[in-house]
């Protein structure tokens, strides 16, 4: 049987996957993909479920071994990434994942993300003015990528001359997320992985000793009924607050501007009513989602819209195709700045929901208020190109003039 186009290695389908995805939800919501050996979900019920099912895990290692569920042995080289990885809660499930959770949660409160509002806010201000003095320049490179990175960096405690150091160590280690990476990619990300974690290290134990007002400093003095956590958990968490909270916001970034010069009437309608720009934020999420694709592992076997999947399969939840479902939302391929209720799903939903998803919300309103405020005429210069991923989907620049 066809898979109507579904090609996540792309160029085109990477540029537009929605009339795919269209095609999928009406004629095979459920189906296995034979070339990312994964079994493709389309439907917004149908992912909404996964997502709180407890039969499936971001990992298989606590309840199997890699042969029990048909994988071969992780090649010794990646080690170091993986003992990285895994020591944060994104790949591990409950009960560690739980306990890591719970742990994190007593330092990245609610409170302690609503006090960088106003760091974030003359952050962004200042690199939208700046944009703006210069007449303009390429809006990802200028705007999106400095402004979360600068923010954990802030929350997290990490010096101002190191900073630099963050962004490539967080896009080298997310090129393991993509499909069927290389090698030169895998080892690309142990590198990263190695030189981060040596980082983190040697600055969790100088705060360990000498605490300040950072994150870094208060993961290292957490402690809940006796339990804490380890050396090797604080710099997993670390890691993964960079990398999470980053990558995905640099990309919802520039594919909401991309959005609204294709949308110029939603965008007029945006700039004469600035108080829509917290559902704005919303629907750009939805719209075009910068992380399109999650993966889970079977771990007891299911059936998904009357089709069985057995235990030890790889699902593929298509976040960007549950986001149009019309099933759920009204007119999906049409972009509404004040579409309410938008029960998007592009933070997740259940127990992996996104940790940080308030501090993405308050860094895109933000910039997207900057932007509008400081730079009324911005206007796109040409046309963007696609970077090649697609489990991270983001634009390679955007060029703008003010």
């Amino acid at each position: 049987m066809s898979d109507l186009g579904y090609d996540p290695w792309s160029a085109a389908f990477v540029a537009d996957p929605y009339p795919v995805f269209a095609e999928l939800r009406a004629e095979r919501p459920v189906f296995f993909h034979e070339p990312t050996g994964q079994w493709v979900i389309s439907r917004y019920e149908d992912v909404d479920a996964l997502l709180r099912d407890r039969r499936l895990g971001r990992s298989y290692l606590h309840v199997g071994g890699h042969e029990e569920f048909g994988q071969e042995p992780e090649a010794e080289f990646l080690k170091p990434f993986w003992d990285l990885i895994r020591a944060g809660m994104l790949d591990v499930e409950p009960p560690t994942h739980t306990r890591l959770r719970r742990l994190v949660s007593k330092a990245f409160t609610a409170r302690m993300v609503e006090g960088l509002r106003p760091t974030i806010r003359r952050l962004a201000a200042e690199l939208a003015g700046a944009l703006a003095d210069e007449g303009g320049g390429d809006l990802l490179a200028d705007v999106a990528e400095p402004l979360p990175v600068n923010v954990i960096a802030e929350m997290l405690g990490v010096p101002v001359e190191d900073r630099p150091l963050l962004r490539p160590w967080s896009a080298d280690i997310c090129g393991m997320y993509e499909l069927n990476p290389p090698e030169e990619v895998q080892r690309t990300a142990v590198r990263a992985a190695v030189e981060f974690s040596d980082y983190l290290r040697e600055l969790a134990r100088s705060r360990r000793s000498e605490p300040r007002d950072d994150l870094i400093s208060a993961l290292a003095q957490v402690v809940d009924e006796g339990d804490r956590l380890t050396e090797d958990e604080l710099i997993g968490t670390c890691v993964l607050l960079l990398n999470a909270g980053h990558e995905a916001t640099v990309n919802a970034t520039g594919n909401g501007w991309w959005t609204l010069f294709r949308n110029p009437g939603e965008l007029e309608r945006l700039r004469s009513d600035e108080l829509l720009v917290p559902t704005a934020v919303e629907e750009l999420l939805r719209y075009d989602t910068p992380a399109p694709m999650f993966e889970r592992w079977v771990l007891e076997d299911i059936t998904v819209a009357g089709v069985d999947i057995p235990r030890g399969a790889e699902v593929a939840l298509q976040f960007a195709s549950a986001n149009r479902d019309p099933e759920v939302f009204a007119d999906p391929d049409r972009l509404d700045l004040g579409r309410d209720p938008n029960p998007h799903i592009t933070f997740g939903l259940g127990i992996h929901y996104c940790l940080g998803a308030p501090l993405a919300r308050i860094e895109l309103a933000e910039s997207l208020a900057a932007l509008l405020r400081l730079a009324p005429g911005l206007r796109l210069v040409s046309e963007p190109e696609w970077k090649p991923g697609f489990v991270l989907r983001g634009l390679q620049a955007l060029h703008v003039q003010c």
